[in-house]
């Protein structure tokens, strides 16, 4: 951002060169730059002295201290063109300068930058798909250690071995499926990818899913399940797959905290006009009230048994919120009446008749 005092001819060679240039004083140069964001600061002190030290010292105090500056000062000190790389700059001209010789410098910079901002991108793509990976396999996976730890005990009942065992075959290819689909993304562009424009998920089928797959885990937890529903035909804007996972990780939430409750119930009922609503809630002791406002951020778990913070990623509830953002809904928590924890899905109703599932 160089000072209205800067040779206009350098402005107008940055302008021509297809970079847009903000032209601020001195003053204002720090706030200007924490609003604007800039890929790189072009600063210019006109008069010899110190007065460009104290800006530099301010914009690497600022959330804008990543950003390149391009030194230019009719100082010829040696030692206060060292403090001005001391106090961040990368490049330090001295006037009378070159206009190709800034330009030069600019550019370098400016291509390090932007460099350094997709690979900071790159990274955290990366860091968001193994968050999501080892979030999703984490259900399934804690299904199969459940049922393999039930098969195991010496007083395991006979009949209900077929059953632990057909746990761990769904809960096995689940994961596998979780993990093919993100092999497959990676391998892709996003523009090879099928897409699905008219995807659905039929609530009832959610729920009976959910009751078969975790049947066993609540009874050994203690917890009891009672379904409702207004409609065995509710149909909602999002993808099976994911109405599913965001079923199971508000199932997983209540066996991890609401096992005193002795119940979870999940409704289907109808909610503002056009939408459907999925709801679990319990009579567990609920979220305190310190904690709701974190309650949806990644990485924040709620105090609970040093077992249970051992197999919470944190992760849960903010992807949930995120995907059914994404297809156009909600996701909120209440506080119930006497005690308990609700949480509420709502989501667009879907045309059906043009749903492909």
């Amino acid at each position: 951002m160089p000072e209205p005092s800067t040779d206009a001819v350098l402005v107008q060679r940055l302008l021509q060169d297809g970079h847009h240039v903000e032209v601020c004083g001195g003053e204002s140069a720090v706030a200007t730059a924490v609003a604007q964001q800039p890929d790189l600061i072009v600063l210019d002190t006109p008069l010899p002295g110190a007065v460009g030290l104290p800006v530099l010292g301010a914009l690497q105090q600022s959330s804008v201290r990543a950003i390149p500056v391009v030194f230019l000062t009719v100082a010829h000190d040696h030692q206060r063109l060292l403090n001005a790389f001391a106090a961040g700059a990368v490049a330090c001209i001295r006037k009378p300068y070159d206009d190709n010789e800034v330009l030069a410098h600019i550019r370098v910079h400016l291509s390090l930058k932007l460099t350094q901002d997709r690979l900071a991108q790159v990274a955290r793509e990366r860091e968001e798909l193994l968050n999501l990976v080892a979030h999703d396999l984490k259900n399934p996976l804690a299904s199969v250690l459940f049922a393999s730890e039930m098969l195991a005990l010496p007083d395991c009942k006979p009949e209900r071995r077929p059953r632990y065992l057909q746990i761990i075959d769904d809960s096995t290819r689940e994961a596998l499926g979780y993990i093919r689909s993100y092999l497959q993304s990676q391998a892709k562009p996003a523009s090879a990818l099928p897409r699905n424009t008219h995807t659905c998920a039929h609530l009832a089928d959610i729920v009976q899913w959910l009751a078969a797959r975790y049947e066993l885990q609540l009874e050994a937890s203690g917890l009891h399940l009672h379904i409702h529903t207004t409609s065995s035909t509710a149909c909602v804007a999002i993808s099976d797959q994911l109405m599913r996972q965001v079923g199971e990780n508000l199932v997983s939430n209540a066996l991890k905290y609401a096992r005193a409750g002795g119940e979870l119930e999940l409704l289907i009922r109808n909610g503002r006009q056009g939408t459907w609503q999925l709801v679990a809630q319990d009579r567990g002791p609920g979220v305190s009230a310190d904690f709701q406002a974190n309650l949806f951020q990644p990485f924040q778990r709620a105090a609970g048994p040093a077992e249970v913070n051992d197999h919470s990623s944190g992760l849960g509830l903010a992807l949930s919120r995120q995907w059914i953002a994404n297809a156009g809904g909600n996701l909120w928590y209440e506080d119930r009446e006497e005690r308990g924890a609700r949480f509420v899905v709502e989501l667009p109703e879907a045309d059906c008749a043009h749903c492909s599932g």
